[in-house]
């Protein structure tokens, strides 16, 4: 393989709203070829549950190997992206919100519409928790307690835990040019065996 192929790295902003940028970050993950790598910098509060599980599936599909790096915050839907990454960057400043999915339908909704998405819901917030939990590969008692309690998690705590590696604000040296990103020392399983855990093919 060339050796420019393997060292290329693609970076990608995964800042504001999910649901109003997730066209161009689909685009720019589509930009990487299967397999390659890439840096995802967050700084998000999240937005449409369906726009976070689109991310999410894109990275594991297409097997990349994606580092996410928390710049600012990474909340609600962000976290199931920045969960599907291989390796997992915050500072001490990073901020990250748990909290059970919200959903919202239109004003003028009869009754059996209202029962209707109550019920999806509630299947999709027990998939999709079962689901962090399963990528985050942290314990599931700690993640669990933070989604119960509408917890902001910091970097450091979220490093204690052991779901991602605590850096300070410095030049990362491993994101230069000829560096391809490696997947964290902490990611003990292959990605097939990922996207097992996670349920897809």
């Amino acid at each position: 393989m060339d050796r420019r192929r393997r060292t290329e790295l693609v970076e990608i902003a995964v800042t504001g709203e999910l649901t109003q940028s997730e066209q161009e970050i689909c685009q720019r993950l589509l930009d990487v070829p299967p397999g390659g790598a890439c840096v995802l910098y967050f700084n998000s509060p999240g937005g449409s549950s369906y726009t976070g599980l689109a991310l999410m599936s894109l990275l594991l599909f297409r097997d990349l190997n994606a580092t996410a790096v928390v710049t600012g915050e990474c909340s609600s839907a962000a976290l199931w992206p920045f969960a599907a990454c291989r390796r997992r960057l915050v500072t001490p400043h990073s901020v990250l919100l748990f909290h059970p999915i919200r959903w919202e339908s239109a004003e003028r909704v009869g009754l059996a519409e209202a029962a209707e998405w109550a019920r999806h819901f509630g299947e999709l917030e027990a998939d999709m928790d079962r689901l962090l939990v399963e990528l985050l590969g942290g314990p599931p008692e700690t993640i669990y307690g933070w989604i119960q309690a509408h917890r902001h998690v910091s970097g450091r705590e979220l490093a204690q835990a052991g779901l991602a590696e605590l850096v300070e604000l410095a030049t990362l040296p491993l994101f230069g040019p000829d560096t391809v990103v490696s997947p964290s020392r902490r990611t003990n399983s292959s990605s097939r065996a990922r996207r097992q855990r996670a349920g897809l093919p």
